[in-house]
């Protein structure tokens, strides 16, 4: 939702094909199910075939990958390309393989970037005087979305109908709340208490953020002063994005153990499938992280570039992905 309280993306679904196969690259077949001998694709990663490259730990076995898409009312456009091409990028994450040659374990799952809050809204548009309208909004607070039959809250590469489930379950609608808490979702949806069973100390956590509006991040859900017209960025007591950075490292252990790819406003923009405006918190927590989070830009018509950004992040993850004690 646009604030006063806030792009043509027809390779989106490429965007997150390549973020999350990035443990596996090397693909058998024609991208079907089944483990076929087919030739598999050499993208350049290091194997054992004895060329010299280095060995890639055993811990690069496993994802867990953590969708955050936003539901608020602009995103019609985007979330229907997504639900569109989910079954695409599900048969082809099936048939990716680790370096090792064998299939890649994941897990996927999806949320939202609602958050619950209260909140006054406070606009100056002089010579008019100030005006403070409070506002509440209802999320889902980082709880993985279950539906379409799912067997649990989130999804396997062994599921039945894992592709067409997983399509299903994307369409989070655009209903949700007009004030995107992105970084606090994902903080919240890898916690034990909220996701139980879902995270794994032996695989390395991908984060997948999708929005069209900048983050605006509490932790507290009552108290929160915004004004209307500057957004988030200068609100009175928001945590700095760097420490969702903190809060995520603390979760899983330290830094080499989890990256994130954010596709969101590098600036803002106007095209046929509608506005976004720029990221700059998002962009802050992509800076504190380093290495770890890459940036690309859902204003462009192609996100060629920023996609191969993401593909050489998560690569570069699993290769250095710290051995488990």
């Amino acid at each position: 939702m646009r604030r006063i309280l806030a792009c043509d993306a027809p390779r989106l679904a490429s965007a997150l094909l390549l973020v999350l196969v990035a443990c596996g690259p090397g693909v058998r077949g024609g991208g079907d199910d089944d483990d076929d001998d087919g030739d598999r694709v050499d993208s350049g990663w290091p194997d054992d075939d004895g060329d010299g490259g280095p060995q890639v730990t055993e811990q690069c076995k496993k994802m867990d990958l953590v969708f955050v898409i936003d539901d608020s009312g602009s995103m019609e456009l985007e979330q229907r390309n997504l639900g569109d091409n989910f079954p695409t990028f599900a048969n082809l994450l099936n048939s990716y393989t680790i370096s090792t040659g064998e299939m890649l374990d994941y897990r996927a799952a999806i949320t939202t970037t609602g958050v619950t809050a209260s909140y006054t809204q406070t606009i100056n548009a002089p010579p008019l005087p100030p005006v403070s309208v409070p506002g509440s909004q209802t999320g889902r607070n980082g709880r993985f979305v279950q539906a379409c039959n799912m067997q649990r809250a989130w999804l396997e590469r062994t599921d039945p109908n894992m592709a067409q489930t997983f399509a299903c379950a994307a369409n989070v609608g655009i209903n949700g709340p007009g004030l995107e808490m992105q970084l606090r979702a994902a903080e919240l949806a890898i916690q034990p208490t909220t996701n139980p069973g879902f995270l794994r100390d032996d695989a390395l956590l991908g984060i997948v953020i999708l929005t069209d509006e900048d983050d605006c991040s509490f932790r507290t859900s009552s108290g929160i002063v915004i004004n209307g017209l500057e957004g988030c960025t200068t609100a009175p007591g928001i945590p700095a994005a760097s420490e969702f950075v903190t809060a995520i490292d603390q979760i899983k252990g330290e830094r080499g153990r989890w990256a994130a790819a954010v596709i969101a406003g590098q600036t803002s923009c106007t095209s046929d499938f509608g506005d976004a405006v720029e990221g700059v918190r998002l962009k802050q927590f992509a800076q504190a992280a380093g290495s770890n989070v890459v940036f690309g830009d859902i204003c462009q018509g192609s996100l060629t570039g920023a996609l191969q950004q993401a593909l050489d992040t998560f690569q570069a993850a699993c290769e250095n992905f710290p051995p488990i004690d």
